[in-house]
């Protein structure tokens, strides 16, 4: 069976969508099969990243490893029973499509609470969810005092993943890995991020989630985007010296993958 990966947050610009395709096309070039899905059926970001991938592919002659792109099958409403959902049906059919020819399977949730959204939770194996070092995107995870070092509660995200991990418990299936990723964190030691530092550690205890590195605020990340490369595709096509800042990058996404733990994965780049 293919190993589920799901990234999501119910905030939009966390950066999830450049997470999906760095850490599938990491895969990719490790030599692993891999699929993706993109839930966000309206702006399709990651869909289009991988989409932007094979016509760059095509028009440069590279043979770049990459994920496959998978879209969610039409089901005939009429063929359903009472109370189903259409919607249910059309997931779990692109994921038993996915799942007899992929090592894994890399499903990117939109920025919002939606069917799709919560069903996919459910099939996760390893949910990666990141966030922004901001107390603003910390609030989808839980509530805190004003002062911002007290945790009052559980907020609306981290609900959700609690109820999935409710269903897969009663479907008697593992776990769900569940590791939080801090994005756009700054360079310096700063009162804010040293507080959010010691929440977010505080709150991965109560609720059970692992903590991992993410990516800076970085101008290559939207410069790669249109020919749906990453930064593991430089030197292929043909940037013979990486700038300080394209290493610290890569650095970035080493540590990463390292942190996810992923079966059989031997992080080599």
């Amino acid at each position: 069976m293919a190993h589920i990966i799901v990234v999501g947050n119910e905030k939009g610009g966390a950066g999830k969508s450049t997470v999906s395709m760095h850490v599938a096309t990491a895969l990719a070039r490790m030599g692993h099969k891999v699929s993706g899905l993109d839930l966000d059926l309206r702006q399709r970001t990651f869909a289009r990243y991988i989409e932007n991938r094979t016509a760059f592919k095509k028009q440069s002659g590279l043979a770049l490893p990459s994920p496959r792109l998978s879209e969610l099958p039409e089901i005939e409403v009429s063929s359903l029973r009472p109370g189903e959902n259409v919607y249910d049906h059309r997931l779990s059919a692109a994921v038993a499509a996915m799942e007899v020819s992929n090592d894994f399977i890399l499903i990117d949730c939109p920025g919002s609470h939606t069917r799709l959204s919560q069903v996919a939770h459910s099939l996760a194996d390893t949910l990666i969810t990141p966030l922004n070092d901001s107390f603003v995107d910390f609030d989808l995870l839980a509530h805190t005092d004003p002062s911002g070092e007290e945790i009052t509660g559980p907020s609306v995200y981290s609900e959700m993943v609690w109820n999935a991990r409710q269903l897969r418990g009663q479907a008697e299936l593992p776990p769900i890995d569940w590791i939080v990723v801090r994005n756009r964190l700054g360079a310096q030691r700063m009162v804010n991020k040293e507080k959010m530092e010691r929440v977010i550690n505080n709150l991965s205890k109560r609720i059970g989630f692992r903590v991992a590195p993410g990516f800076n605020e970085r101008v290559i990340f939207r410069e790669l985007f249109p020919r749906g490369l990453t930064l593991l595709d430089l030197k292929d096509i043909g940037v013979k010296q990486l700038n300080i800042s394209n290493v610290a990058a890569r650095q970035e996404l080493r540590d990463l993958m390292k942190a996810l733990k992923l079966p059989g994965v031997t992080v080599d780049f």
